[in-house]
């Protein structure tokens, strides 16, 4: 996350340059998205802090949601600089003005979008390797920064080539639009881990092949299993049905057995087992 921070300050330095050399408002809208990725990394960085606390008497499962926070307040910004964009496309529209120094402002922006292109990657490969809602989202972001940015670089080349001002407006219109999706997008996301998402359907397909092998190996059946995503957290709730005549003691050390098995296929997952006596096998 501070290498974000660093890359979105660059980036806002060199976009802010081509802005004022060429006086295009489509370099202008891409400044001001860099803008929202500085406030979105360092809101980001303030949550991964948060999250990485160990769980405490008021947090029992731990702090690991609070990366959604920060997807939800990067949406929002997301969203306010949309908004900025679309004002000043549609006032520029009305008013248009020849651009300036186009050739030096294209290469200031091709260099950030190649800034944005090697961080946002790091980011999503960070996001994948430690789970985090936050990096995931930053770095995913970050991309469809470089992605706008090429947009802006072709449509300021082509007012360039054919003198049509009034396409420099349109393009960021189309900036605004479309960074307005990615608002919507990451807002959708947050929200849906905040209230209680379960585990993502390739964390579902290996928790179910642990328990079919143990129940296969071990005579035991169980229930449906109910999951949660928590940030880089699993929570994992199992109810085991084992023979009416086991003790209570063999009952539990295999589910010991069991919530080990299922932290070594899913790392940063805490298991809840219940066991009971065996009625209908479910599963």
């Amino acid at each position: 996350m501070l290498l974000s921070i660093a890359a979105a300050i660059v980036t806002i330095l060199l976009k802010a340059a081509a802005a004022v050399l060429t006086g295009s408002v489509g370099f202008l809208s891409d400044a001001l998205e860099s803008g929202v990725n500085l406030i979105a990394a360092v809101v980001a960085f303030i949550a991964i802090k948060v999250a990485a606390k160990p769980a405490d008497e008021n947090h029992n499962f731990g702090h690991g949601k609070s990366e959604y926070v920060s997807a939800l307040v990067e949406g929002a910004m997301i969203f306010v600089a949309a908004g900025m964009i679309i004002y000043t496309a549609v006032e520029r529209l009305f008013n248009p003005q020849p651009l300036e120094q186009v050739g030096i402002g294209l290469i200031l922006s091709v260099a950030a979008a190649l800034v944005n292109l090697l961080v946002g990657q790091a980011l999503i490969r960070g996001g994948k390797k430690y789970r985090s809602a936050a990096l995931n989202a930053d770095g995913h972001h970050l991309m469809t920064d470089v992605w706008t940015t090429v947009g802006v670089v072709v449509g300021i080349a082509a007012v360039a080539l054919t003198g049509w001002t009034w396409l420099d407006p349109i393009i960021a219109l189309l900036v605004g639009i479309n960074i307005m999706w990615t608002g919507y997008t990451l807002l959708k996301s947050s929200l849906s881990n905040l209230i209680s998402e379960a585990l993502p359907q390739e964390d579902l397909d290996v928790l179910n092949e642990v328990l079919d092998k143990f129940a296969a190996e071990k005579g035991v059946g169980f229930q449906p299993v109910r999951t949660v995503a928590s940030g880089r957290q699993r929570l994992v709730y199992v109810i085991m049905e084992v023979p009416g005549d086991w003790s209570v003691e063999f009952s539990h050390e295999l589910a010991d057995e069991l919530e080990e098995a299922i932290f070594t296929a899913l790392p940063n997952s805490e298991s809840l087992i219940h066991t009971e006596p065996a009625k209908v096998t479910t599963r």
